[in-house]
């Protein structure tokens, strides 16, 4: 089987528990980084599937990047090879399958709880019989659900955090966090959101993040299994 490409749009924001979980099935996986000017490959069949991580940009902005990354995820849905995208990534997909992204109401970030609808594609996406679950935010915008694709989960702070279309993939949180991503990102909080904090909800300090974080990221880990379960399924075996 060919390899999961998985974009990195910025240096501190790789593939974390994603990777692990691939490695330890025998998947293989290479990193592309746009983020060191990477070229962006316009052939998915190179792929057995293609994963799309997060980062601080919008896919509004002018950025050279977004357009071969966009055509590529329509190429990749042509000819069903399976796209998963986390938060940025989540947004770029949902761009680029016709879904538009905004401003969220407001900047989502911490850990906080995400409730699953009652719809049978979260249950296929997220496990049979759960109802919520606890995972790590880190976005000031938000994707709208795509043509055609099934919304599948909500927070109090964001009312789109997952879709399904078919075997792609969107969500809005990160469930791939490792102790020491919620660590390194912390680092930026100071100079991006440290206000916000004295005032927001939606918004937690460092402590707040990394209290009793190897707990907490251990259960979200649990949770990622579920949904990269079923996504590996559709891999496409080339």
């Amino acid at each position: 089987m060919k390899p999961v490409a998985i974009f990195r749009f910025a240096r501190t924001e790789g593939p974390g528990y994603f990777a692990t979980y691939l490695s330890g099935r025998g998947i293989r996986w290479q990193v592309v980084p746009v983020d060191e000017g990477a070229e962006v490959p316009d052939d998915p069949r190179a792929f057995s599937g293609v994963a799309l991580m997060g980062g601080p940009m919008s896919v509004n902005d002018d950025l050279p990047w977004i357009a071969p990354v966009l055509s590529l995820i329509r190429a990749a849905a042509g000819v069903d090879v399976p796209v998963i995208g986390h938060c940025l990534g989540g947004q770029v997909l949902a761009k680029a399958m016709d879904g538009v992204v905004t401003r969220n109401p407001v900047k989502e970030i911490g850990w906080g709880r995400v409730e699953l609808l009652d719809v049978a594609e979260a249950g296929r996406w997220f496990g049979d019989g759960l109802k919520s679950f606890d995972a790590f935010h880190w976005h000031g915008e938000t994707f709208s659900v795509p043509p055609g694709a099934v919304r599948l989960a909500a927070s109090p702070h964001c009312v789109n955090q997952a879709f399904a279309l078919g075997p792609h993939l969107g969500m809005q949180c990160h469930v791939e966090m490792t102790p020491d991503l919620v660590r390194v990102w912390c680092r930026d909080w100071e100079k991006e959101v440290a206000r916000l904090a004295e005032r927001v909800p939606s918004v937690q300090t460092p402590a707040e993040m990394t209290e009793r974080v190897d707990d907490r990221t251990r259960a979200l880990n649990a949770i990622a299994d579920r949904v990269y379960d079923c996504w590996v399924e559709r891999l496409r075996n080339w």
